[in-house]
């Protein structure tokens, strides 16, 4: 029996939990449920951003056995509002990813000009996009996706969700919260539904 890529043992907080889940290989998990339900801090309890005990591995790796540094580069969280700590947007990517950058930002309908311009100049939408860019520029095993098109245009949906697509096909595992019931049974191989800080398959 093939090894999951993400497992998640009693995974657990004051405030939710406790999470017991396994994530193929190019699988992708579509979490659904009310807002303040903890889909947002489901993720980032994997992603060990907030206080959490219990045990996350990817692969056989135990999350404990590793830098937090590692394990972020590995297991990505893309937030629904993206953090962006410098002026210029492509100082926010590494120095030699700048071609896989553009590509990518090609890709989702994103003008490449944006990448040498101030973060101010980007919408919402862009700020989205780019935040993507960002978390797939360095080939993780694993993305944390928080409602990755929610300030998208249909076209700019289209777009994301045809390169999610082409990520699964490559072996990538995709944690991905949604409100849009559409969207859960497109991308979705396994959906789930999150009630009061408890995880339930849909």
């Amino acid at each position: 029996m093939m090894r999951a890529a993400l497992s998640v043992k009693q995974l657990r907080s004051p405030l939710a939990g406790p999470f017991d889940f396994e994530l193929a290989a190019g699988a992708c998990a579509a979490v659904s449920g009310p807002s303040g339900s903890g889909k947002s801090l489901f993720l980032r309890m994997i992603a060990d951003l907030d206080p959490n005990e219990g045990e996350v591995f990817l692969g056989a790796v135990p999350r404990s056995s590793m830098p937090a540094t590692r394990w972020r580069h590995n297991v990505v969280y893309v937030a629904a509002q993206s953090g962006w700590w410098a002026d210029k947007v492509i100082d926010h990517f590494p120095p030699d990813c700048r071609a896989r950058s553009t590509t990518l930002a090609e890709r989702l309908g994103v003008p490449v000009d944006l990448l040498d311009a101030a973060v101010v100049r980007l919408s919402t939408g862009e700020k989205q996009r780019l935040a993507l860019v960002r978390a797939l520029v360095g080939e993780p095993a694993v993305l944390l996706l928080d409602e990755p098109t929610a300030a998208l245009d249909e076209h700019a949906v289209t777009l994301t969700e045809a390169l999610l697509r082409e990520r699964l096909a490559n072996g990538t595992s995709i944690v991905l919260v949604t409100h849009d019931p559409d969207q859960a049974l497109r991308l979705g191989t396994r959906r789930y539904r999150m009630a009061a800080g408890k995880l339930e398959a849909a």
